[in-house]
């Protein structure tokens, strides 16, 4: 049992070193998490109800962890194929993509939850 705790606590001190390297190493991930924070204080001061709660944590969830795979798979495609690629280009191009459509999304659910309450 002692060693199943002991590899538990492992996997969150690698995974949170992962969180740090990337907040460290990648902008796009920081312009997000800025932009969570924000959303979060806003959030505070507009008092959100809790099902607003739920949609505006879980976009900046997904935003911030569609980046870090963006991220984790480029560095991935640049080991792999250090040289200009079409496929490899192809696959960080659609990688971004999936960061860019969260993004939007997470943008919309921002707007229907904060406009009703900027309006009145």
């Amino acid at each position: 049992m002692k060693h199943f705790i002991t590899n538990r606590l492992k996997a969150f001190r690698f995974a949170f070193e992962g969180l740090y390297a990337g907040l460290r190493n990648e902008t796009h991930l920081k312009i997000h998490l800025i932009a969570c924070i924000l959303v979060t204080i806003f959030g505070f001061y507009l008092q959100l109800k809790p099902f607003e709660w739920i949609a505006i944590l879980s976009s900046c969830a997904l935003v911030i962890s569609a980046e870090l795979f963006n991220s984790a798979i480029e560095g991935l495609c640049n080991i792999v194929e250090p040289k200009i690629n079409p496929k490899i280009k192809y696959i960080k191009d659609v990688c971004a993509a999936a960061v860019l459509v969260l993004s939007i999304l997470s943008l919309i659910v921002a707007g229907i939850i904060f406009i009703p309450y900027l309006i009145n």
